[in-house]
């Protein structure tokens, strides 16, 4: 790859849409490593901030990703999450084309504390399982889960370790919900949600608030935190109802 010293583009945008054109023709999938800022600069003859300005014209497009510790790779295809619906996390990253897997970062059974029973509208002395998940696809951090499960109306989950299927996908198979709340807010990410996520600390994050019921019952509250980067929220409403309402969210690799 060279630049055109006669053309009238700038340096970063030729080197900009020779990388766009290696993505776009299929030369370059998802997943690929982009060369580093150092062998572009190399490769180029460059400054090192005319590389960097390339780069963050690809990043804003949507093209390629930055990891914290790997480097720029080409980004996937953005995937659709349903938001006012219950849906498998598991399924839904398989659907974008990427290989589904979690880790549980801890989980316990007991007694709720006192902040435990307001999340899931339970009273004092409630008994309920608290764990947390963090999510990938192809192997990338794309969703960070935290979940307290209402062992009155679960009870099977106590013995449950959830290491083969994720709680999420567990609870769906298990047992119907017939109602449903949600909550979105955004934050900025703490030292223990970056590390788990592969994003720099203050970074924004979009969290959805959930909790649902059978009947009057509450079954599960969880917290799902996604990268902020690249999250699109839309809806499609009749004068009186919300039709359609969904999550887009483009998962890439940190």
């Amino acid at each position: 790859m060279d630049t055109d010293p006669t053309s009238e583009k700038p340096i970063y945008l030729q080197i900009r849409d020779m990388i766009e054109g290696r993505i776009l023709s299929g030369a370059w999938p998802p997943g690929t490593r982009v060369p580093s800022e150092q062998e572009l600069t190399l490769r180029f003859s460059c400054s090192r901030m005319t590389v960097s300005k390339a780069l963050s014209a690809l990043v804003s497009s949507g093209l390629v990703v930055r990891r914290r510790r790997s480097g720029t790779v080409v980004a996937h295809p953005p995937a659709q999450y349903t938001l006012l619906d219950v849906r498998d996390i598991r399924a839904e990253i398989a659907a974008a084309g990427m290989t589904p897997r979690h880790e549980i970062l801890h989980r316990h059974a007991g007694q709720a504390l006192p902040e435990e029973t307001v999340r899931l509208g339970l009273t004092e002395g409630a008994r309920i399982v608290a764990i947390g998940v963090l999510h990938f696809g192809n192997d990338a951090p794309v969703l960070l889960e935290e979940r307290l499960i209402n062992l009155a109306a679960v009870p099977e989950a106590e013995a449950a370790d959830f290491g083969s299927v994720p709680p999420g996908t567990w609870l769906l198979d298990r047992i119907p919900w017939t109602s449903a709340e949600h909550r979105i807010r955004a934050v900025n990410a703490d030292a223990r949600t970056a590390s788990a996520l592969g994003i720099d600390a203050g970074a924004a994050c979009l969290i959805i608030d959930r909790r649902t019921w059978r009947q009057e019952t509450p079954i599960t509250w969880v917290e799902l935190t996604y990268p902020g980067s690249g999250q699109e929220l839309y809806g499609r409403f009749t004068p009186s109802i919300a039709t359609v309402g969904e999550f887009s969210n483009r998962v890439q690799d940190r």
